[in-house]
């Protein structure tokens, strides 16, 4: 059973761990729209900017595979702020990065710590919030992502703009000392998962999956954040090179995506909470097709056109990650909990990387600076989305 916190506190310790997600998805999401100063700092091309942002995922995959079998031998908080220090080490290497490479490696490791990171978060979240409660609160931690667009993006790139591209992972860096200060005086001790005897690596990998459950979540979540993440790296650059947009037009994309999903988002979080998660996902998922269509089209609207467009794909698109999150907390019991979500990360991270990195190479680059073949990355994305909704069908709750 979850740990019993009075509601002041349940609210503090959720808006910490919001924040804390907020800094680490800005650290990742900044990179995407400051893809045309990186390019021209670094004299490199678009597979050397696919590989910066993809590097963060592949490496939070990677370091989450290792963390799925050690995470329940500690106290969570423990876990929490260490994964916490090391990605702000990283995040103010990136700041002072003066090559490619340098930014790469520190990229790497601000992804392994990144992704370490959100499973211990979302572990919290299920060890300490009751199930009839977990939707709700995994709205207001996951509103982390919408506060990311709506005012850290455009914020990062208004100044990156007036001074350069490191300046924003500075001032990220800075913020994350203060978050840091926060949440050492307001995460408390978590180790009621203690209690099991601890496993060796490999005993703790055929524990987690001997379980039949744990695949299909794993396997739907997998899916969820694939079919996203072929589309969500490429809308700035697309946005600019094929619909005809600027460069000061991209923080109003992201604000006023961000904007709405700060209304929907709890929405969905109510809805996750009342109806089978299944349900929730299956019904955004479908919905979210048509944002994803549009998109990729890249049709050549102006702004005031545009703004509806990523306001509906940051509602729908981003929204399916909050039922798909209950149904990964709710498909394990609590021993497992640290691992699954560890675990979860890792194909997460892993299928965002493999995402960006395919719809790379799917694409190409044409006359007169064109991105081509951006509308079969959005058949695709759609495509998986229902293999999805298939795969969250089989997921059980039994927490």
């Amino acid at each position: 059973m979850p740990n019993t916190l009075s509601p002041t506190r349940e609210r503090a310790l959720l808006f910490t761990l919001m924040v804390m997600q907020f800094t680490s998805i800005l650290d990742f999401m900044i990179m995407m729209p400051l893809s045309a100063q990186l390019m021209s700092s670094f004299a490199i091309g678009p597979a050397e900017f696919g590989l910066l942002v993809s590097s963060y995922s592949l490496a939070a995959g990677m370091a989450s595979l290792v963390a799925s079998a050690i995470l329940d031998r500690f106290d969570r908080r423990q876990a929490l702020l260490a994964s916490y220090m090391g990605l702000l080490l990283a995040t103010l290497a990136c700041a002072f990065a003066d090559d490619y490479w340098l930014l790469l490696t520190a990229r790497v490791v601000a992804g392994v710590f990144g992704g370490v990171l959100s499973s211990i978060v979302l572990a919290i979240v299920g060890d300490l919030i009751p199930p009839q409660r977990r939707g709700h609160a995994m709205g207001i931690v996951m509103l982390a992502f919408s506060l990311a667009a709506v005012a850290g993006v455009p914020f990062g790139l208004f100044i990156a703009a007036h001074f350069n591209w490191q300046r924003p992972f500075l001032l990220l860096a800075i913020a994350c000392m203060l978050v840091f200060a926060v949440a050492w005086q307001v995460v408390p001790p978590v180790r009621g998962h203690l209690q099991q005897k601890p496993q060796n690596l490999w005993q703790s990998y055929y524990a987690l999956l001997s379980v039949p459950n744990h695949w299909w979540g794993f396997i739907t979540s997998c899916l969820v954040m694939f079919a996203g993440f072929m589309v969500i790296p490429y809308i700035a650059p697309t946005l600019v090179a094929n619909a005809g947009l600027s460069q000061a037009d991209l923080p109003f994309i992201y604000f006023v995506g961000g904007a709405v999903t700060l209304i929907t988002r709890p929405i969905i979080g109510n809805l996750t909470d009342r109806y089978r998660h299944a349900h929730v996902l299956t019904a955004i998922t479908l919905i979210s097709f048509i944002p994803v269509i549009l998109v990729t089209q890249t049709l050549p609207l102006s702004l005031v056109w545009q703004l509806p467009i990523a306001a509906l794909f940051f509602i729908f698109v981003s929204g399916r990650f909050i039922p798909t999150s209950a149904l990964i907390t709710a498909s394990c019991t609590p021993q497992f909990r640290g691992r699954v979500m560890a675990f979860n990360s890792a194909v997460q991270n892993l299928g965002a990387g493999l995402a960006a990195l395919l719809a790379g190479l799917i694409m190409s680059a044409g006359d007169n600076g064109r991105i081509l073949h951006y509308d079969w990355v959005g058949y695709i994305s759609c495509a998986v989305g229902l293999l999805a909704i298939a795969s969250a069908w089989r997921v059980k709750a039994v927490s």
